[in-house]
């Protein structure tokens, strides 16, 4: 059987259609996951890597990390004010997209079973008063608060 161009280009068409709606329902909060992704590649892998590994140095790994933030007090918040996100020319609906991405990508292993994606209007009021001078002490009060969290967990 052979397929006419138009039928072809249909079934392309489709095809996409159905693998972008899987995604959306496989990283809630993403809209555009493809832009999302060429948005990490644009604006954060330069300094956090194509994985996300980081240099643990001036720009914090976020493989297998960037979720635990979200089980903290203030690490919500830590996350949309940090420089690079707070600073990044990207509009808020974008960023929401990108950092939801981010948490998909990089950690869904430690994302709470109860998370609410960000939205644009709660990344345009974080971004609003950027983290700036206590960067690297916010983020070590939060990591430390990560082991206090899981065993207060494991307690329950």
């Amino acid at each position: 059987m052979k397929l006419g161009p138009l039928v072809l280009a249909s079934l392309v068409a489709l095809s996409a259609t159905l693998a972008a709606k899987a995604s959306e329902r496989a990283m809630p909060g993403v809209t555009n996951p493809a832009q999302a992704h060429q948005d990490y590649i644009l604006k954060c892998q330069g300094c956090h890597r194509p994985d996300g590994s980081g240099d643990d140095r001036s720009n914090p790994p976020m493989r297998g990390i960037v979720a635990r933030f979200l089980t903290v007090p203030g690490g919500r918040a830590f996350i949309g004010r940090v420089p690079g996100v707070a600073t990044v020319d990207l509009d808020d609906e974008r960023l929401a997209d990108l950092v939801n991405w981010t948490l998909h990508s990089f950690d869904a292993e430690h994302l709470p079973s109860d998370f609410r994606p960000y939205s644009a209007a709660e990344i345009a009021a974080l971004r609003r008063n950027p983290i700036r001078l206590d960067r690297v002490a916010t983020r070590a009060r939060l990591v430390e608060g990560f082991s206090s969290e899981e065993a207060k967990q494991a307690q329950d």
